[in-house]
């Protein structure tokens, strides 16, 4: 009897079953003693839901499970948080670990930063890693490191080794990009205004810019979105801007290119860049200055040229090799070189993109990195150019690390957004950022106080450069740029460690320049460095 009962009448409708008794018998409260309205209209409501369930052609686990299947899409809502705050631990990295996060807030906060009982890593792990200490530590007077960008120009910029990476207003809030800059003035480091070009938001505070243009040339394009040199040359000019970087592709969706759909392109925003407001704002995938690595750097120049001889340099994330070789190439041809270059590694990203590009496309950091470090130098280019650098920065560890593999300075766009506050909630695509951070809904952003937050921007620049220092003086040097791949050292297998300098490429100074290649060199070298031309991009 049971077995036929449930044939007719399934399992998975006993909640819509119990909805229904749940109603009867509140309407039998009612009829009977005038009490139970409030439940009546509950079980009325979910009834409803549940015939709605059974109706509807989307979800066939609602036409199975009415009325209950709606709890797994809620369990599915809330699953992120369930995990962030419950079941992670405190060293699981997705994308980063609240260690890291932890980390971050406390130095923004002005914390003690100390950390009893020992370390929390497996030290016996694969992939561990440490730098070297000295017997005979050095004393520094100062964590403030910086280094000269375009010393041979007529406006060169000292920079920080530890700046803001590239966050366009319309990604970030206003009140987010009032805050990393006023945070940027008072530490004196440096805030890339990202390829969405410079707002009143970026000049309000006065804090040093490194305007980005990119292939949509925002704030210094024609109606057709092509280059505007005169409108270039009037905002470069500015004494606020320090930089000029031009983007030929960024580490979280590299070769591919952006739309802000129309409804999101408010005045504010399409006065920073230049287009109709409420008009779709695309940003192509390529540039339309230049085609040929010759005309890139004959761009570079004219850029250069323009903003009254300021640093002027690029940024890209790795990919094809022979590309990358042309553009040295080029360099060597014509005599042009880029003032510095940024490498932006896969791993990076502030921005939505597509998961297959933010999963499989571009190089990360290291390999990024140590690409274009050891080509300069096998090319004799190495000392006339800077090597900025992002992905995943944001310890005193992370930026030593960097500059051992070959950079000048490290940027961070994550580690500045957790110090404004953002909980990694990975909402900023959907206009609900929780924190006010990556949004531009005017109450959401109201609850980021903007004195406030710069703030924790200032002292998380700070704090992470006064730990660099300690490691600096750990190691017995004077200046971050000494750290090498020698003094890091990683754990390879549980008996075994080895110098990070015996584990990744190295290329000797000038060894791209003899008429053949030696043996020694990468396969990547060997292969596609005889092949690449100046003239193209293209094998």
């Amino acid at each position: 009897m049971f077995d036929r009962l449930q044939a007719h009448f399934p399992v998975r409708y006993t909640a819509f079953a119990l909805c229904i008794f749940g109603f009867l018998l509140m309407l039998f409260t009612v009829v009977g003693f005038g009490v139970g309205w409030l439940g009546l209209l509950v079980f009325a409501a979910l009834i409803a839901l549940g015939l709605h369930d059974l109706r509807q052609v989307r979800h066939s686990i609602l036409r199975n499970y009415p009325v209950i299947g709606h709890l797994r899409f809620l369990l599915e809502f809330i699953r992120p948080e369930i995990r962030q705050y419950f079941l992670e631990s405190d060293n699981e990295a997705a994308p980063f670990s609240r260690a890291q996060r932890s980390l971050v807030y406390q130095r923004a906060k002005s914390e003690p930063g100390n950390r009893p009982f020992g370390t929390q890593l497996d030290v016996n792990t694969e992939g561990y890693e440490w730098i070297n200490h000295s017997v005979a530590p050095s004393r520094l007077d100062s964590h403030d490191f910086r280094i000269t960008i375009g010393p041979e120009r007529a406006q060169p910029y000292e920079a920080s080794v530890f700046n803001i990476s590239a966050m366009s207003f319309g990604a970030l809030s206003a009140n987010a990009i009032l805050a990393l800059n006023a945070g940027a003035r008072r530490g004196g480091f440096a805030h890339d205004t990202g390829e969405g070009s410079i707002s009143v938001h970026h000049r309000a505070n006065g804090g040093d810019l490194i305007w980005e243009i990119g292939s949509g040339y925002f704030g210094c394009r024609h109606e057709d979105g092509s280059f505007d040199a005169q409108r270039f040359a009037e905002q470069a000019r500015e004494p606020q801007v320090k930089m000029i970087e031009l983007k030929l592709s960024q580490g979280a969706k590299p070769g591919h290119g952006g739309v802000l759909p129309g409804p999101k392109v408010t005045p504010e925003i399409a006065a920073a860049r230049g287009v109709p407001v409420g008009v779709d704002c695309i940003s192509p995938s390529s540039h339309r200055a230049f085609s040929t690595p010759v005309e890139m750097l004959q761009f570079i120049a004219r850029l250069r040229e323009l903003s009254g001889d300021k640093p002027t340099g690029f940024k890209f994330c790795v990919g094809h090799p022979w590309e990358w070789f042309a553009i040295v190439k080029a360099m060597q041809a014509t005599g042009i070189t880029p003032d510095f270059i940024v490498v932006d590694g896969a791993e990076g990203g502030t921005g939505a993109a597509p998961l297959e590009f933010t999963d499989h496309v571009g190089a990360p950091l290291q390999e990024g990195l140590l690409l274009v470090h050891n080509t300069l130098k096998g090319a004799g280019l190495r000392g006339k150019i800077r090597l900025g650098c992002a992905g995943k920065v944001v310890s005193a560890f992370d930026i030593a690390r960097m500059m051992a593999l070959g950079a000048d300075w490290c940027n961070s766009a994550r580690g500045f957004m957790f110090s404004l506050g953002c909980i990694q909630a990975q909402s900023c695509h959907t206009g609900r950022c929780p924190t006010g951070v990556t949004t531009q809904d005017p109450q959401r952003q109201q609850a980021l106080i903007v004195p406030d937050k710069a703030e924790r921007v200032f002292h998380f620049q700070q704090n992470t450069l006064k730990a660099l220092q300690e490691l600096v003086q750990a190691a017995g040097l004077r200046h971050p740029q000494e750290i090498t791949a020698h003094h890091i050292v990683r754990r390879v297998n549980e008996n075994e460690v080895r110098l990070l300098a015996s584990l990744v490429p190295q290329v000797a100074e000038g060894a791209l320049l003899g008429v053949s290649l030696g043996d020694s060199l990468h396969n990547v070298f060997r292969l596609y460095w005889p092949q690449a031309r100046p003239d193209r991009f293209t094998l």
